[in-house]
């Protein structure tokens, strides 16, 4: 060929920096990943054998585009519960292939040519290269470590243009932990509101709060209107490989989700929609034990850092540790690197959460507590070697 024949803006986009990183640790045996975010529980057993029961039944065809009805009666009940948000299931909730796709959807369904976004940084790998893939402009607004990695609402409002639309966020955060405490959610709704902003409020690691109950962007004043709610069960009940995500906002938008998922997926599949209906049911009791061992580790690898003398913050949510290594003289990724390399430890560089993770890296803690203590273990021994 003579010519490329990629699409421009598809072939300018960066390999996602977490995917690229584990390629070199697939390569080595006997590492302990603190890398990839997936809970390292099996699904609990009754979810399981709920989607195993739908096979037996028959349960083999199409469901509604928008995933069938009495899963999106389930969702729309436990946000009424969980966050006072009240959405009307026929009209107001999609299943999709994961909360992925329903970031994807809301993306396109929103994002015009030349519309901005504003995202905060560090941040989820996919969201600027969403935003890029549905040629709009990503505007990255960074959080900052001595404000516990929280959007600073004064700094949102200095990113908003003409052409900013859509508002991204990501609380509890990946990779930082972080939440917005109830003062920052409502001057960023007052901001949304004043602009006139969609808000796509990712919430997958909600589930997994650890200091008061969840929250959500889309129960303050004026913003159930003009907010999509995304989750999913991926994290919270260790349903990483059924694929299913949800998002629930105001009927236009659901609407215009629907058609591209309509035309690109048809709908999820049968079998995981019946399993997660049975994670809603009946599987809080196992997500709350999955959450409360994940405080357990959290404290863990939180002091360990810190007595090493890499100060970390206490993440409020999600699985991840996000310690600060500036001190080394390394550069993340060189860090990184190096302790795969000598300790063979796999943690992520900070930068590939966005240029302001330069000096921090991401270490989940969703793995054996014994992998968590061999891992801070080998970084010890490895930051006393960097001193000889």
């Amino acid at each position: 060929m003579n010519r490329s024949y990629i699409a421009p803006h598809i072939a300018s986009l960066p390999k996602s920096g977490i995917r690229d990183f584990f390629e070199l640790v697939n390569t080595m045996e006997g590492v302990i990943s603190l890398g990839i975010g997936e809970p390292d529980f099996v699904t609990p057993w009754t979810i399981r054998e709920s989607a195993i029961y739908s096979y037996e039944k028959g349960n083999t065809h199409y469901t509604s585009n928008l995933g069938t009805l009495s899963l999106r009666k389930a969702i729309c009940g436990y946000l009424s519960d969980l966050y006072g948000i009240r959405y009307v299931p026929e009209k107001e909730c999609i299943v999709t292939v994961g909360v992925s796709e329903a970031l994807d959807l809301a993306v396109r369904a929103l994002v015009s040519p030349g519309d901005e976004v504003i995202y905060h940084e560090p941040c989820y790998v996919s969201y600027s290269p969403e935003v890029r893939m549905a040629h709009g402009v990503p505007v990255a607004v960074p959080t900052r470590v001595e404000n516990s990695f929280a959007l600073d609402p004064a700094d949102l409002e200095k990113a908003v243009t003409e052409k900013t639309k859509v508002l991204l966020l990501n609380f509890p955060c990946n990779p930082t932990g972080a939440v917005l405490n109830e003062e920052q959610s409502a001057k960023i709704a007052e901001i949304a509101v004043k602009h006139d902003l969609v808000v796509i409020s990712d919430q997958i690691y909600s589930e997994l709060t650890y200091e008061g109950a969840p929250n959500s962007i889309a129960s303050y004043p004026g913003m159930k209107e003009r907010t999509l709610f995304l989750s999913g069960f991926s994290k919270g009940y260790a349903m990483t490989g059924f694929r299913v995500g949800y998002a629930c906002g105001p009927a236009e938008i659901i609407d215009a989700m629907m058609k591209i998922h309509q035309y690109s997926i048809m709908c999820v599949s049968v079998n995981a929609q019946h399993a997660a209906c049975e994670a809603l049911k009946n599987g809080r009791q196992d997500m709350e034990m999955m959450r409360r061992e994940y405080l357990r580790r959290r404290n863990v690898i939180v002091k360990a850092f810190n007595d090493m003398g890499l100060p970390c913050l206490n993440p409020q949510g999600a699985f991840y540790a996000f310690p600060r290594i500036d001190s080394t003289g390394m550069s993340s990724l060189k860090f990184a690197k190096r302790l795969l390399l000598e300790k063979k430890v796999a943690v992520v560089p900070g930068t590939a959460f966005g240029e302001c993770g330069e000096g921090f890296v991401r270490c989940s803690y969703a793995t054996s507590m014994e992998g968590i203590t061999t891992a801070m273990e080998k970084i010890r021994d490895f930051l006393d070697s960097l001193k000889k």
